[in-house]
């Protein structure tokens, strides 16, 4: 069974094609990056994985569960929801409320609709809650309002959210877009500590290609809605990266790095197409 199972995704919004005829598969316990320019495809491509948005063709598995088919989203959405975590590039916390009460909005689905209006949540749940802030280093700051905490403190709780979801897909849109560099560090070590500590299968969205290849094995590649490279992160190249990005020199400066995790099943790279 595939974590993450795309058949032919294809999306129009007005005469702009974003995705075409997207196809591909994550293992379970893989952590792959997903790179490309502004506007190739990447965020409405997870939203599509999560089922916020229905697709005009295709179809979209999580753990073998039907997310959307043919331009339909499945009835039970929100039980296959409750297998992904979502990552949001501007973390997608109630500022108003504890890191430690947004961190427990993660178990919402399990708990009765009584209890999920009033907030209440029971010891052992505030404990799971705990122990997960814990895990990504910020429980000293569990009864502070979300807001009053920085971009990186943020993203760790929302990673944190995630965990106590016991999400078994996470799906992280540029999860570092507007961090510095050592919060952008601190999250993605923790992103590849979920990974390889808890089984997730993690797909992450980033523009900095140094960051993914660190850190991912393995990178999909996608241009003007399409998957234009699946392969190993090693078989990155300048030249490749200068058409990718549709700049010369793009990728001057590019030297592949050994991941920092393990991946299965790494496929031969796709070529490159032709943009639409």
């Amino acid at each position: 069974m595939h974590a993450i199972k795309v058949s032919g995704l294809s999306k129009t919004f007005g005469s702009r094609k974003v995705l075409d005829d997207v196809s591909l598969t994550l293992a379970p316990g893989e952590m792959v990056a997903l790179i490309g320019a502004s506007g190739s495809g990447k965020s409405t491509l997870l939203r599509h994985l999560s089922g916020f948005i229905a697709g005009d063709a295709g179809e979209v598995r999580i753990m073998g569960e039907l997310v959307q088919d043919k331009g339909r989203i499945a009835r039970r959405i929100r039980r296959v929801r409750s297998h992904i975590g979502f990552v949001f590039q501007q973390f997608n916390l109630v500022g108003r409320l504890t890191l430690l009460t947004n961190v427990l909005t993660g178990q919402l689905h399990r708990v009765p609709k009584h209890r999920s209006l009033f907030k209440l949540f029971s010891r052992a749940e505030r404990e799971t809650g705990l122990a997960a802030l814990a895990e990504v280093g910020i429980d000293d700051y569990a009864f502070q309002r979300a807001s009053t905490l920085s971009g990186g403190q943020q993203q760790r709780a929302a990673i944190a959210r995630a965990l106590v979801q016991g999400a078994k897909v996470v799906l992280a849109d540029e999860p570092i877009a507007s961090l510095d560099p050592e919060s952008s560090r601190k999250v993605m070590e923790i992103l590849a500590r979920v990974n390889r500590e808890h089984g997730c299968a993690v797909l992450v969205s980033l523009h900095q290609v140094d960051v993914a290849t660190r850190y991912c094995g393995r990178v999909i590649a996608m241009r003007a809605g399409r998957v234009v490279f699946d392969g190993a992160s090693s078989a990155l190249t300048p030249a490749f990266l200068d058409e990718l990005y549709g700049c010369e020199g793009a990728g001057a400066a590019f030297v592949p790095a050994s991941p920092s995790s393990a991946t299965q099943s790494i496929p031969e790279p796709v070529a490159v197409q032709a943009a639409a």
